[in-house]
């Protein structure tokens, strides 16, 4: 038996969560309502999709999803506004929301969404495990170990990182090498490839707001 889609709806009004529930219920799906961020990761959800609301910084799109990308369990997250400002927009989803809704929501969006996300999640959270996994790992770097990365991912030889930097070849070498031991690459290509899946996120494509 196929499981119901679990919504987590977090909105910090009362009207708009009853109303997102019914629509959510409507649809066949279970759903679970939340004030705030606090409250939905004090029940430390481990599977389904994320309807926050972002009018109120404090609690927008951009605190659930650092909230959610501290648990074991990664879950996508749609953005929800009233009035939801361009740029507001473009920020949730460079952050990593995978949809934005204009509130009163409509069903056959929410629905559309739900199911455009649900076929896409397990891809999706693939690739942030990754990306978390490269960042860590980058992290570790020197910022002269992350500068030879960045020009190593532009294609530079050593010769050419030494006259960018004002070093010499040797001195490349060397952060270089200890730059491929932080990151446990046994080549330059699978540097290059861990610098690129930390940058994911900039490639987001945007979905606009429906």
């Amino acid at each position: 038996m196929k499981q119901r889609t679990i919504l987590h709806i977090v909105d910090g009004s009362t009207s708009s969560r009853a109303e997102q529930a019914r629509m959510g219920h409507e649809l066949g799906y279970h759903c679970e309502i939340y004030a705030d961020v606090g409250e939905l990761m004090s029940f430390l959800p481990r599977k389904g999709v994320v309807l926050a609301r972002d009018d109120n910084p404090a609690n927008g799109v951009a605190q659930v999803l650092r909230a959610v990308t501290l648990t074991e369990h990664w879950m996508p997250v749609i953005g929800t506004s009233a009035d939801p400002d361009p740029c507001e927009v473009v920020a949730a989803i460079k952050a990593g929301a995978m949809h934005y809704l204009r509130l009163p929501l409509e069903k056959e969006r929410l629905r559309d969404a739900v199911d455009q996300i649900s076929s896409e999640a397990h891809a999706y959270a693939d690739a942030r495990r990754k990306m978390i996994e490269a960042r860590n790992r980058i992290a570790s770097l020197s910022p002269r170990e992350r500068e030879v990365l960045d020009w190593l991912s532009e294609g530079r030889s050593n010769k050419m990182i030494a006259l960018e930097l004002n070093i010499s070849p040797r001195t490349v070498e060397i952060h270089r090498a200890n730059m491929m031991s932080k990151l446990g690459a046994q080549h330059a290509a699978e540097a290059v490839r861990l610098r690129l899946e930390a940058d994911l996120e900039k490639n987001t494509v945007m979905v606009g707001v429906a």
